[in-house]
């Protein structure tokens, strides 16, 4: 064999092997909330320092209640990040500074109610909500092919309409994958994603990671890492049955006491700080989760496009912006 000959072949072996390792690339994401402006460079350096790869962009569809079958999206009225045009903006701005996407279309239900307990009461109206989540799901997983998104997330928290529509979903998926060629996954909520039927269909398992870890009011580092051990265990059975590993579609802690009992509440009456109970909960997560190889990463909730203006140290909410788990987060980033 010549020396030109084995040169090409090796060039060629190393441009598969590096292709292999962007595709199998570690997510370290963050929840991108969408905003009545487009996106600018400004926005997007406070996720770069941050040493994020991903970002989780989030249009929403609105129902009038549990029982509306009709899903309005893609307005005039909504803001600007929440629409085709503002998805394509963002996810346009931040392909151009190698940041990967995952395009999340969620819904929101009038007054905040669970998204989960969505359910109709007639055949009639579940027909017309399956029709018009289709409308709704399929213009972006469209949105998503056009715009070369890595990772699609086919709906978010949806248990009821699951569990009662199994061939409605079937069906939905193998129409996602005529249009769509990417990853796809679901943002299932921690205590649903066992039963959710489809896992094999899809590339991940997604979960949005609100688990109980600890009934106390400032967890320390050890007592959160003993608190996931029976979710590991569980995680890693249902990761083992489908043959999928596992996305954190969602996942973080308010900066609050007991952050870690109920870390899906966002009742604004849990009113007093506790910076360290998030940073806590945080560095265990990482340290307990984020290098399993059944493990592919996850995306923070959430983060805002004004940083300077966002979170603080007397901010409440899931936010990490401006706070000392800020620098958590960014160091367990770092290795992408």
């Amino acid at each position: 064999m010549s020396l030109k000959r084995v040169v090409l072949i090796l060039i060629l072996s190393i441009s598969f092997l590096n292709s292999c390792a962007q595709k199998e690339i570690h997510i370290n994401g963050v929840s991108f909330v969408a905003s009545p402006d487009s996106l600018n460079q400004s926005h997007i350096d406070p996720i770069i320092k941050l040493n994020a790869n991903y970002a989780a962009i989030m249009p929403f569809g609105f129902v009038e209640s549990l029982q509306h079958p009709e899903i309005a999206y893609n307005s005039d009225r909504q803001w600007f990040g929440e629409t085709k045009e503002g998805v394509k903006q963002y996810v346009e701005k931040l392909h151009l500074n190698n940041i990967r996407v995952m395009l999340k279309p969620q819904i929101w239900i009038w007054h905040g109610e669970y998204t989960g307990n969505l359910q109709m009461t007639s055949e009639e109206d579940w027909q017309v909500l399956e029709n018009s989540y289709r409308d709704f799901i399929l213009d972006f997983a469209m949105v998503a092919e056009e715009n070369k998104v890595d990772i699609f997330c086919l709906a978010t928290e949806l248990e009821q309409f699951i569990t009662h529509r199994p061939d409605y979903w079937n069906e939905l998926i193998s129409e996602i994958k005529t249009i769509y060629k990417g990853k796809l996954t679901y943002a299932a909520n921690w205590d649903e994603y066992k039963r959710v039927p489809f896992w094999k269909q899809l590339d991940f398992i997604g979960i949005d990671a609100y688990f109980p870890i600890s009934e106390s009011k400032t967890p320390t580092i050890e007592e959160a890492k003993l608190g996931w051990k029976p979710w590991k265990e569980e995680m890693i059975s249902v990761s083992t049955k489908a043959n999928k590993k596992i996305l954190f579609t969602e996942y973080g802690y308010r900066s609050v006491n007991y952050s870690g009992k109920e870390p899906w509440k966002s009742d604004r009456n849990m009113g007093e700080v506790n910076l360290k109970a998030q940073e806590n909960l945080t560095k265990a997560l990482f340290e307990e989760i984020w290098k399993e190889e059944w493990f592919v990463g996850g995306f923070l909730w959430k983060w805002h496009i004004k940083h300077n203006g966002i979170g603080g140290k007397e901010n409440t909410m899931f936010t990490p912006q401006n706070k000392p788990v800020e620098a958590v987060i960014k160091g367990n980033y770092q290795n992408k």
